[in-house]
């Protein structure tokens, strides 16, 4: 009897053990369920920040000459070789010139030959003169020395120019270039026939002091491009348009920014585009003629909101974002945003207005209703890699 009653007071005393532990369980998850969980926000201001947009470009020199010989002949010599850097004047081509040293050689008998008859013309004038004064011969025997002289002479200024134009043809044969730059590629060797009337050029030389950048816009983006600005010139536009940007090939920034010069007054019905010009300094020849490029255009804002992309989510091809009101409850917002981003931040162009308190981290689990305690963030700290 005494043990039947020990072991059930000990099993009631277990019952309350274990009833008051299971209390203190769903007390204390009741106190972590109700606890209010702290996020990172940030007060939403307006700032500056520029956008980049890329374009494929081509990049050709600002001069690219094709070298064609102006005489005919066999390439006696050539000077320089393909990638060559040349300054004006240098000899590139040498052609074999028997013939036009030979024109030279006759051209100056010529004068000496003219020159000899206008002595005898003149001598002729000198001797008739006094007899037509002393009236011994007409007047018309003077008039015939004096024509004679005067074709002497013409035939000397002839015999001049036929000289003249002798050197030049001999001058020719040393094919020259006409501008600083840089040596194309050469098709023909020693020995080849060439002409003025041949296809190909001797070579093509690339002037590159300054290149070219050529790139294409669509029609709506050349609107963009230019609606902004209030001048009414259209030269005036792209003059106040921002300095751009070159990426080379291999990704790499040009150190010369460059301007856009000319915009081709006509829209490319096959491609509803407009192809645009920039020029960009090379005085240290690091681009060559031909080469490909990236042109990167700037375009400076101000007064706009712009959101951390992390503190964002998607769904359904929808942009979206979470605010925490005074009282510390969430609630969800939809965004429009710029396609252009501003490094790891969107621009946005509604959903948003300035003293938004905006939720930065969990965004995409949390729903609206949820309470949680804001920890306000320096806008220089969440803006500081901005780029």
């Amino acid at each position: 009897m005494k043990t039947t009653l020990k072991m059930g007071l000990l099993f009631f005393s277990g019952i309350t053990i274990a009833s008051c532990g299971n209390n203190q369980d769903k007390a204390a998850q009741a106190g972590a369920a109700n606890q209010v969980k702290e996020y990172k926000t940030l007060i939403i201001e307006p700032r500056s920040a520029t956008l980049y947009t890329d374009y494929p470009a081509s990049v050709q020199g600002q001069q690219n000459i094709e070298i064609r010989p102006r005489v005919e002949g066999y390439i006696e010599k050539i000077y320089v070789d393909e990638g060559t850097v040349v300054k004006a004047g240098q000899p590139l081509f040498k052609i074999n010139d028997p013939q036009y040293e030979q024109a030279v050689r006759t051209a100056s008998a010529g004068i000496k030959t003219a020159q000899a008859q206008v002595s005898t013309a003149k001598l002729a004038v000198v001797k008739v003169k006094p007899l037509v004064e002393k009236d011994i011969v007409s007047k018309y025997e003077l008039e015939s020395a004096q024509y004679s002289y005067n074709a002497a002479l013409a035939s000397m200024a002839q015999a001049k120019a036929a000289l003249i134009n002798a050197k030049t043809n001999l001058g020719y044969t040393t094919v020259t270039s006409p501008v600083n730059g840089v040596v194309g590629s050469i098709p023909f060797r020693l020995g080849s026939l060439v002409s003025s009337a041949t296809a190909d050029p001797l070579t093509t030389v690339s002037s590159i002091g300054n290149v070219y950048a050529y790139f294409a816009l669509n029609e709506k983006l050349l609107l963009d491009f230019t609606r902004g600005s209030k001048e009414t010139s259209f030269a005036k536009k792209i003059a106040k348009l921002p300095a751009v940007s070159l990426l080379l090939s291999d990704g790499t920034a040009y150190a010369e920014k460059g301007h856009i010069e000319t915009v081709n007054g006509q829209i490319n019905t096959a491609t509803g585009t407009v192809n645009i010009r920039a020029k960009f300094p090379n005085q240290n020849r690091v681009i060559r003629s031909g080469s490909s490029a990236t042109v990167r255009i700037p375009d400076n804002l101000t007064n706009v909101l712009m959101v951390p992309q992390s503190a964002t989510f998607e769904l359904q091809n929808k942009r979206f974002a979470v605010l925490s009101d005074k009282d510390g409850k969430t609630k969800t917002v939809s965004l429009t945003v710029m396609d252009n981003s501003a490094g790891n931040f969107y621009i946005v162009k509604t959903g948003l207005k300035a003293g938004d308190q905006l939720v930065l981290e969990g965004v995409s689990t949390l729903k609206d209703g949820t309470s949680i305690k804001a920890n306000p963030q320096q806008a220089e700290t969440v803006y500081a890699n901005l780029k």
